[in-house]
């Protein structure tokens, strides 16, 4: 199966999962099992095509090396949660997110999702910039699970939400980044999801968008959608979720009620910040 199918698989369909089983329980709406992500990387400096190619011929490019970004991932979200995120740069909280909307194909471990998603990541990520806004409504509705019956008929709507005017028949190429993010919201938010997946709360377009959008993301949370949120604000999670958990170096550190996780986090990144002032105010020393 292709990434594409099995992105098909879990974005927009009732009871799906990546390897086509049903869930057990029906009061699941995300269950992960075992879930790890690897990625390739390679320490050569290479900064030019003519090095590239001389490196290839001689066959001295370095081999790349796999890098885990999650690890052994485990965890269930129930129907109606609203379940917080937290996690320092680089913990693996939004290639987690990335992986539940179907944007990356994890390694290893499983993924059961109950429900239809809406993606609030990289709103455009789906765009071709060579084409129109109109054609890639289509486009992005198509990558969503959407059909072109139900674009058609929802079309204005897009259009006038977005607020894009006459713009929606140029390219894509010729939009600034607030656009595309206008038209990647609306299409997103088309549908009536039953799981929002959201990569910090967004900040699209002008003031008068952002109103808009903020607006729309608290009608679908008061709807009882279950709710997957990374943020770095630990007051948005505590104000938005119910339940938490703290992802450090790919692996969960802890999970269960938001407070409980959210005041543990605190205090350990509190430590962290103690610990590197103490080590500054040493080497000061050591230099003087």
């Amino acid at each position: 199966m292709s990434a594409i199918d099995k992105i098909k698989g879990v974005i927009g369909n009732d009871k799906k999962s990546l390897d086509n089983k049903p869930l057990l329980d029906d009061n699941v709406a995300v269950n992960v099992e075992h879930l790890s992500m690897e990625f390739k990387i390679t320490k050569d400096k290479i900064d030019t095509l003519k090095e590239y190619v001389i490196r290839t011929i001689k066959r001295n490019k370095k081999e790349k090396e796999k890098v885990r970004v999650l690890d052994d991932i485990s965890f269930k979200v129930y129907k109606g949660d609203k379940l917080g995120i937290l996690g320092f740069n680089g913990a693996g909280k939004s290639t987690l997110l990335k992986i539940l909307a179907g944007i990356y194909e994890p390694t290893y471990g499983k993924i059961e999702i109950n429900g239809k998603v809406a993606p609030l990541l990289e709103l455009s990520a789906g765009f071709d910039k060579n084409y129109t806004g109109k054609n890639n409504i289509y486009l992005n509705g198509a990558f969503l699970s959407m059909e072109k019956e139900f674009l058609d008929e929802k079309y204005d709507e897009i259009v006038e939400f977005s607020e894009l005017g006459e713009y929606i028949n140029y390219p894509v190429k010729n939009y600034s980044s607030g656009m595309r993010a206008k038209l990647g919201f609306s299409i997103a938010t088309l549908i009536e999801p039953d799981i929002l997946i959201v990569d910090e709360i967004l900040s699209v377009g002008d003031i008068k968008f952002r109103k808009k959008s903020s607006k729309k993301i608290n009608e679908l949370m008061a709807e009882g959608v279950t709710v997957l949120l990374v943020s770095h604000s630990i007051n948005q999670v505590r104000k938005i979720c119910d339940k938490c958990i703290w992802i450090d170096n790919g692996k969960i550190v802890m999970e269960g009620e938001v407070n409980e996780v959210c005041d543990a986090y605190v205090a350990n990144a509190d430590g962290k910040k103690k610990k590197k002032k103490k080590e500054k105010e040493k080497e000061k020393r050591m230099r003087n």
